[in-house]
């Protein structure tokens, strides 16, 4: 079944205000930030110099102290070798008396760089070695120690050897280790920072790369290509971002492709009862017309002129449906009541025709919390969209039931009827502007394309459903649920 418009109300709609766009002037563009560091790549280079840094810092203060006790651990195993050959060469030598070769192995020790200290029966051969130290070799027990003499921290190496004899080696620990280990791993920190810059760069590049592909994606869109859609790679994040672009470009051209057909067709509608006026105002100007023609003229441009006012005023409904202002005036209602009043309205029109009209209404009220007028709008507009399509004979169903067992859980009217009814792609656009319109004109009586789009809308600001579906006299079938009063103790209109 085509749709078509609600029927005037009583009282002419008030004319809205409508705003004209102001012409040549653009919307400002977003302010973007100010600063060298503005876009994503070079935010995302700092981040991961900065990263780079970091890691470079922490390696480097980990790393450090870590190399120069490893360079104290080796030079003190080096010692203790050097310790334990110096002694096992000296341990055949100190019974004799002979001193030359004792000598010569301390001084090739000592040309080393080490402190070369013999012991005899508890005592140094020179000063500068702790007592304490003194003290464990003249005790037979070996010494491996790091103490300060003169005031510089020196590794001590001891082996004692039978009869309190034995040789002590110290090596003082190099200064400036650190700097020294520092220099040495300069290069590789610096070389650990221009590969964080860089994978910075190629990672700052990689990440900005689809969002200035979905930037051009989406000023396209705004010029009005809609044909442009953004590839979808990973990762998830990405894919989603140019899913949902692709799927803004097929709903604005799917969009805008509706748009072009309902302006077409209200074009067309709007231009027949303007043309039929216009040729009935020019033959009545030529005195074509004769003076027995003039009333049946007169009506017929009368009705012409009502189906264009009908047109224009769901046009500017249409308009003002969305509206924060719209007028609404929700109150309780009883819907078999108001059931009641429709059918004191319609069943003579449809007895007119040859189409039996049946209201369904149970025996007690059905009561809703909706605007009357409104309600009134939507019920007419169904019984309207019915009777055009109606063969003689076939029947038109008004009913009313409650939505529920508990009677305050709102109300559901039903619109029902004999006629061709719909297939189930109709069902699927049953309520887009002009959609059923353009399907149908042409093949059965249509309306201007509105009414359905204007009783939806008016249903769901009312804070009820409509829905459309196959009625078991053959035809269409409307229901319409309204919401129950939230005060149920109110009386119902």
């Amino acid at each position: 079944m085509a749709e078509h418009p609600a029927p005037a109300a009583p009282t002419r709609p008030e004319q809205p205000t409508v705003a004209l766009p102001v012409i040549g002037r653009r919307p400002a563009p977003p302010t973007r930030g100010v600063g060298p560091v503005r876009t994503l790549t070079a935010r995302a280079v700092l981040v991961t110099c900065a990263v780079a840094l970091v890691s470079v810092l922490v390696t480097a203060l980990v790393a450090v102290p870590l190399a120069v006790r490893e360079v104290e651990r080796r030079d003190a195993q080096a010692l203790a070798a050097q310790a334990r050959l110096a002694t096992e060469v000296l341990r055949s030598r100190l019974d004799t008396t002979r001193t030359l070769d004792e000598e010569r192995l301390l001084r090739q020790l000592r040309a080393q760089g080490l402190g070369a200290y013999l012991i005899r029966d508890g005592r140094p051969d020179r000063a500068g070695l702790p007592p304490r130290v003194v003290q464990r070799i003249a005790e037979g027990r070996n010494v491996s120690v790091r103490r300060p003499l003169d005031g510089r921290r020196t590794l001590i190496e001891g082996r004692a050897l039978p009869g309190g004899d034995g040789l002590v080696l110290t090596r003082t620990l190099a200064t400036g280790l650190w700097r020294q280990v520092l220099l040495s791993l300069w290069l590789p920190l610096l070389a650990g920072l221009a590969a964080g810059v860089v994978a910075g760069l190629l990672l700052a590049r990689r990440l900005a790369r689809p969002i200035r592909v979905a930037a051009t994606a989406a000023a396209r869109l705004r010029a009005g290509d809609r044909a442009v859609r953004v590839p979808v790679e990973p990762p998830d994040e990405v894919a989603d971002l140019a899913n949902a672009l692709n799927g803004l470009a097929a709903a604005l051209e799917t969009s805008e492709g509706r748009q072009r057909e309902f302006l077409l067709s209200v074009s067309h509608e709007l231009r027949t009862p303007l043309t039929a006026v216009r040729g009935y105002a020019e033959a009545l100007a030529d005195g074509v017309i004769g003076a027995d023609d003039v009333p049946a003229t007169g009506r017929t441009m009368l009705a012409e002129a009502e189906h264009l006012d009908r047109l224009v005023s769901d046009l500017l409904a249409l308009a003002r449906l969305e509206a924060a202002d719209f007028p609404l005036e929700p109150v309780p209602v009883d819907l078999a009541r108001l059931a009641a009043d429709a059918e004191r309205t319609w069943a003579g029109r449809c007895r007119a025709v040859g189409v039996p009209f049946r209201v369904e209404v149970p025996d007690r009220p059905v009561p809703a919390y909706t605007d009357p007028g409104r309600i009134r709008q939507v019920l007419d507009g169904l019984l309207e969209n019915a009777l055009r399509v109606v063969p003689p004979g076939a029947p038109i169903v008004l009913a009313v039931r409650p939505a529920g067992v508990d009677p305050a859980a709102g109300g559901v009217v039903e619109v029902r009827d004999g006629g061709p009814g719909f297939t189930d792609d109709d069902l699927a656009v049953a309520f887009e502007r002009g959609a059923l319109h353009q399907r149908y004109r042409g093949v059965r009586k249509v309306g201007s394309g509105l009414g359905l789009a204007l009783a939806s809308g008016l249903v769901r600001r009312l804070g009820g459903e409509i829905t459309a579906g196959h009625a078991p006299e053959g035809g269409a079938a409307f229901t319409v649920r309204l919401p129950p009063d939230p005060y149920p103790t109110r009386t119902s209109a």
